[in-house]
């Protein structure tokens, strides 16, 4: 079925509201999720209202979320997540790094013991509708080994950087993983009993699965090789051990009920102000960014992107032909908003 943006922000505001989150939290919470679902990335999107129950009832979520802020002087912070949702504390992460950023030309907020927090792109975006230049990463549960091995040590570790452009024109926004592909597809396939393409990940012994099953038992494949493992390796000391939080093998999968993740979340924003004025970046930028579309073009490609373009175009017609919802999510949202004792429902 097709659900508007609205609509389903609504549901998922209800949901939270009944897992006991506090007003404010369920709104960004919520909107955080519809974003991914806007943007076509649906495994960071609302089928994570699904895990929540249980994770509360075993001890592994906190709701509401208690956010403590650890530090806070000069152009950092540093904030403990209280094991609660991840999407409120690196929300208030990326908030704090913008206004130091204003104050100091830079902010870098340090978030440690949190939760999953979605796509990094949201938190990116903000920093990026502010004018300022914005960074996240986060590391994650094992799923890739050092280049060479054959144990899964670093999580998918993902990184977005947001750059704003004119006014009225989309910012160019990177947002990935470390590994060719995210967990997120996998357990995507998995779910819906699909084969996954060659080259994403590797079995439990190491050698190339197009099965999502085995895939999930074994390890994914980093980014061009040692460069991706190399990634993964620099975000999860800044995210995570950095932050004091949980690294390498001992982050855990949000997927299971092993317990608090301990993910670690690095966050920065950057005043353009303080290297040239805005109006003149915005015109070098553009002018830039003009150039990589008229490149000369290999044959048979009609157009070439900017990073984040095909998500926002995406997010446009999503916003003027509603969200998709399969009918497993719908019926799973629906249940949860019968136990919220909410009047809405997906039809």
């Amino acid at each position: 079925m097709k659900v508007q943006a609205d609509r389903l922000k609504e549901i998922a505001i209800h949901i939270l509201r009944g897992l006991r989150a506090a007003e404010e939290e369920a709104s960004i919470v919520a909107e955080a999720l519809i974003k991914a679902e806007l943007r076509g990335i649906d495994t960071h999107g609302v089928h994570l209202l699904t895990l929540l129950p249980e994770r509360v009832d075993a001890g592994m979520l906190q709701i509401p979320t208690n956010l403590t802020i650890l530090q806070n002087s000069g152009a950092t912070a540093f904030i403990d997540g209280g094991n609660g949702l991840g999407q409120m504390a690196v929300h208030r992460a990326m908030g704090m790094s913008i206004r130091k950023a204003r104050e100091f030309g830079v902010g870098c907020s340090l978030v440690r013991n949190t939760n999953n927090i979605g796509i990094l792109s949201f938190f990116t975006l903000m920093a990026a509708q502010e004018k300022t230049v914005g960074i996240v990463m986060s590391n994650a549960a094992a799923a890739m080994s050092p280049w060479g091995g054959a144990e899964a040590f670093f999580g998918t570790n993902p990184l977005s950087i947001a750059i704003p452009g004119k006014e009225g024109e989309p910012p160019v926004v990177l947002d990935m993983s470390s590994t060719v592909v995210a967990r997120g597809k996998i357990r995507r396939a998995a779910r819906l009993n699909e084969s996954i393409p060659e080259g994403w990940a590797f079995d439990g012994a190491g050698m190339p699965t197009t099965d999502p099953g085995e895939a999930l038992k074994g390890m994914l494949m980093p980014i061009g090789g040692p460069k991706g493992y190399g990634l993964a390796l620099i975000i999860d000391v800044l995210a995570g051990l950095l932050s004091g939080s949980k690294y390498g093998r001992e982050v855990r999968t949000f997927h299971q009920l092993e317990g608090p993740t301990g993910v670690g979340v690095f966050t920065l924003a950057v005043e353009i102000e303080r290297f040239m004025p805005r109006e003149q970046f915005t015109a070098l930028f553009q002018a830039y960014v003009a150039s990589i579309r008229e490149s000369r073009r290999a044959r048979g490609v009609a157009r070439i992107y900017l990073p984040g373009e095909i998500e926002y175009e995406r997010e446009q017609k999503s916003l003027k032909e509603g969200i998709e919802v399969g009918p497993a999510t719908a019926g799973k949202l629906n249940d949860l908003l019968e136990k919220a004792k909410s009047p809405l429902r997906l039809t």
